[in-house]
């Protein structure tokens, strides 16, 4: 059976790559992906083929991953995080019935949430929603009722591409509706570049994240009613006795 290998690469840093990935990115013979995320890993992968696009284009992506499958090759299609979380996992099996002789291999990966939680503290340690805040394929309207309703729940949240040129007041448009939810004060903090050279991260509440600028780059994380700061680390308690 012909096969690909549909890796995620986690964050950024190759220490953050699982060791089932390592051990199929070892074993295929072209790796597929965006330029960006291939370059993360192009160094310790030196003897393979690579093949890449430009953002964008997942479609053209995913279809040569499947071709040169076809020709009997080992394939690995990459992707940044986890593959199955705003990655290519799903367009895979949405290809899939086009290349019925290929079989599908998901190796998951670190996901920004949990690699940016885990650099502010434990921010993530009750209910949460990841919500991406690009409308490139699902509409705002549909966007802004998931953040309201992720709101009302009292849940944390961590925000996905949180702003860009043309989307530069999204986050600010997002905060405005969890405002009306969550105290100003609520506790949230940013990670740019998590497990890349140049992290960086910051703590600040919900009130002065409304006006913070940010990249494309940066994870953003809204805490819940309970979210505190314990020796400069965001902590979201469980709820156990202590």
């Amino acid at each position: 059976m012909k096969k690909i290998y549909v890796i995620g690469l986690g964050p950024g840093a190759y220490e953050e790559l699982t060791i089932r990935a390592d051990r199929a990115l070892q074993d295929a013979e072209v790796v597929v992906g965006y330029t960006v995320y291939v370059d993360l890993v192009k160094a310790y992968y030196p003897d393979k083929e690579f093949l890449t696009t430009t953002m964008t284009r997942e479609v053209d992506r995913c279809r040569m991953a499947f071709e040169q499958a076809s020709q009997g090759k080992k394939v690995a299609m990459v992707c940044s995080g986890d593959a199955g979380v705003y990655g290519m996992a799903g367009l895979m099996y949405e290809l899939s019935a086009e290349f019925p002789e290929v079989e599908l291999d998901i190796l998951p990966g670190i996901t920004a949430a949990l690699g940016g939680s885990a650099v502010l503290g434990a921010v993530l340690g009750h209910d949460f929603a990841v919500i991406s805040l690009s409308d490139l394929l699902t509409p705002w309207e549909i966007i802004a009722e998931r953040v309201k309703d992720a709101g009302k729940g009292d849940f944390c949240i961590c925000f996905y591409n949180p702003s860009s040129k043309k989307r530069h007041d999204y986050l600010q448009k997002a905060c405005d509706i969890l405002l009306q939810y969550k105290k100003p004060e609520t506790i949230c903090g940013c990670v740019r570049n998590i497990a890349r050279e140049g992290e960086e991260c910051q703590i600040l509440t919900l009130a002065k994240l409304r006006n913070t600028q940010v990249d494309m780059f940066t994870t953003v994380f809204i805490g819940n009613s309970q979210t505190k700061v314990i020796n400069g680390k965001i902590v979201t308690p469980r709820g156990y006795q202590i």
